[in-house]
């Protein structure tokens, strides 16, 4: 099969590139905005700038590629700047998607769409695929109207759902919440971690198993793709102190109204993931599991 993925440079994106070149049946076909982070590593890689934004660049490249599949992953994910520049949201998260439907369906092309737990209100979780979507921020409201174009496609689609994904990638400006934890503690600073917040983290290697496992098994409609473990930030903090033996008496409980920012948070989502576990045999890495992994990769030379 012949796959385009888009946001090859981002946390997810990278994890596929990894996963998917090692698949002895798939011709793969990176792009992103800007140089190839990845073309050190990977010196076999077939890369292609593509701005998904642009409707010329997206017709020509999928009308080039010929792909099978389209794993889009590219999106303007920081909620904050979501809400602070809401045009700039609408145009990566919306836009674009409309752009890549058009020309999945013009080319026949299957349309693997990555979402997110940010559609729901927050009010009640952990939550099945056929939950009401009900977003509390303008970053979930673009990833709702982003659903809802790839469902009123006439081509062939599968849209997958996440939640709080966590990894470590090449030339990536984020941190995520088991190396922030680590090394803050290790350095003595006292941290507040919320534990009003109820999720089912996603290790980013568990996110990409589920997006080559939905074009594995020509995986059509929604599937919910996280771990099946409900935890607070504050919990996760917990167990992160407990792997690397620091000292949880740095940690502190808080509530989410402690924090001062732009973007209302929906404060209990996490996924029912069995849909996922019948139908595409998925099964993710526990918490621990992902501290240990994320450990051996920031130590990595």
């Amino acid at each position: 099969m012949r796959i385009l993925l888009t946001g090859s440079n981002g946390l997810l994106g990278q994890k596929l590139v990894e996963l998917l070149l090692q698949q002895p049946d798939v011709d793969l076909t990176a792009t992103s905005r800007g140089r190839n982070k990845l073309e050190e590593v990977y010196e076999a890689l077939r890369f292609v700038p593509l701005d998904v934004t642009d409707r010329a660049q997206v017709q020509q490249v999928i009308a080039e590629i010929k792909p099978t599949y389209l794993i889009h992953t590219a999106a303007m994910t920081n909620v904050d700047e979501c809400e602070l520049n809401q045009e700039e949201c609408w145009r990566q998260n919306v836009t674009a998607v409309g752009y890549l439907v058009g020309a999945c369906a013009e080319n026949q092309v299957h349309l693997i769409h990555v979402s997110t737990d940010f559609i729901f209100s927050g009010e009640e979780g952990p939550l099945a695929e056929d939950a009401e979507p009900s977003p509390v921020n303008f970053y979930g409201q673009s990833k709702l109207a982003a659903e809802r174009l790839v469902q009123a496609s006439t081509g062939t689609w599968a849209i997958l759902r996440t939640v709080l994904v966590y990894g470590t990638a090449r030339d990536y400006g984020r941190t995520n919440i088991v190396l922030w934890v680590r090394d803050s503690l290790r350095a003595g600073k006292q941290i507040k971690v919320v534990d009003d917040q109820l999720h089912t983290p996603t290790l980013a290697e568990d996110l990409a198993q589920g997006c080559w496992l939905a074009a594995k098994h020509n995986a059509t409609g929604i599937y919910h793709i996280s771990s099946d473990e409900l935890f607070t930030p504050y919990q996760m903090a917990l167990q992160v102190a407990d792997y690397f033996g620091l000292d949880k008496a740095l940690i502190t409980r808080v509530d989410a109204n402690s924090f001062t920012q732009p973007a209302k948070r929906p404060l209990r989502t996490g996924f029912i993931i069995s849909k996922a576990q019948r139908d595409l045999s998925f099964q993710p890495h526990s918490f621990k599991q992902g501290i240990a992994l994320l450990n051996q990769q920031s130590t990595m030379v």
